[in-house]
């Protein structure tokens, strides 16, 4: 009987000793997990934004009728710009409403969060009534104060009418449309600004103004020197961030288109509305896009301008 031997075994292989793992840095760990609550955001921002704002640079060198029918026309949308009357009485609406809001809302906002920066019995719902408005749509905001504001039956009318102004229309005089509507655009935003301004008077050292105190200082140089200087960054953002509302924000077309639709007489019409009629009244996509890049245009060329001038509200080197 036939005997078989075994396969001589092979001598095991020695692999090299795996490197240990180094621990993840505290630096790192943290890097993602900014990351991670930046990316919806930041994908949010690709999605309906950025993608758009291409698209729209691309379909402004075309005339495009709402039906798909597509036809290149150059730069012809940009050149039908100068001729157009109610685009640069757009623009100046825009720019009297940018000049009147943005200073007025920060000095109340600002006024606001000093106001509610030190605790008192009940500090919590100032606060909270101050921001409410800001929680509430905007097209619940408009229907509201349009009901405010109807002629001689308005709440508002009958409050004034001890004084004379019962009949006076708010909403439907040129001359008082574009006011009212920078009163409510105020009211609608102070308290959002007022937090944003608080949060920023909570990182101002109470050790700095004990010493201005102490030196004799008042009360306005102590927010003059001290409080002042140090809300530079602060009121700089909520500075920015206003005007970028007020150019192409909610408040720019919600609110107006539903408080006046951009009457009496265009004395509301802003810049954001007149491109809204341009492609979805009268489907002039074409034109509208090439109004919406010159738009952005100038607002990236004003946001530049005031980081220039301020040094993004850094604090001087002295």
């Amino acid at each position: 009987m036939a005997t078989t031997t075994a396969p001589p075994s092979k001598p095991p292989v020695r692999r090299p000793p795996a490197a240990p793992k180094t621990p993840m840095t505290r630096k790192r760990r943290e890097a993602l997990a900014a990351y991670a609550f930046l990316a919806p955001d930041l994908l949010g921002l690709l999605a309906f934004v950025a993608v758009p704002m291409v698209l729209a640079l691309g379909v402004a060198f075309f005339k495009v009728d709402g039906f798909g029918n597509y036809q290149y026309v150059g730069l012809a949308n940009y050149r039908l710009m100068g001729g157009d009357d109610q685009l640069w009485a757009s623009l100046k609406v825009t720019a009297i409403y940018v000049v009147s809001f943005v200073p007025i809302a920060f000095v109340i906002s600002f006024g606001l969060a000093m106001l509610v920066r030190n605790h008192f019995r009940g500090i919590g719902w100032v606060r909270s009534a101050f921001f409410l408005p800001h929680v509430v749509s905007l097209v619940v905001v408009g229907l509201i104060w349009q009901f405010l504001l109807v002629d001689k039956r308005g709440a508002v009318s009958k409050l004034l009418a001890p004084f004379g102004l019962g009949d006076v229309s708010f909403l439907g005089t040129p001359s008082l449309a574009l006011g009212t509507y920078v009163v409510i655009s105020v009211w609608f935003v102070m308290g959002y600004q007022m937090l944003v301004l608080l949060a920023g008077l909570k990182d101002v050292p109470k050790e700095l103004e004990d010493a201005a105190q102490i030196d004799g200082a008042s009360a306005w140089q102590r927010f003059r020197f001290v409080i002042w200087p140090l809300m530079r960054p602060t009121s700089f953002f909520v500075v920015v961030n206003s005007t970028i509302g007020a150019v192409t924000g909610l408040q720019a077309f919600d609110l107006v288109f539903v408080l006046t639709k951009g009457g009496p007489a265009r004395a509301t019409s802003t810049v954001v509305l007149y491109i809204y009629e341009q492609a979805f009244t009268f489907n002039n996509l074409g034109y509208a896009a090439a109004l919406t890049t010159v738009v952005v245009a100038i607002l990236v060329l004003c946001t530049g301008l005031m980081f220039a001038f301020t040094k993004g509200g850094r604090f001087d080197e002295d």
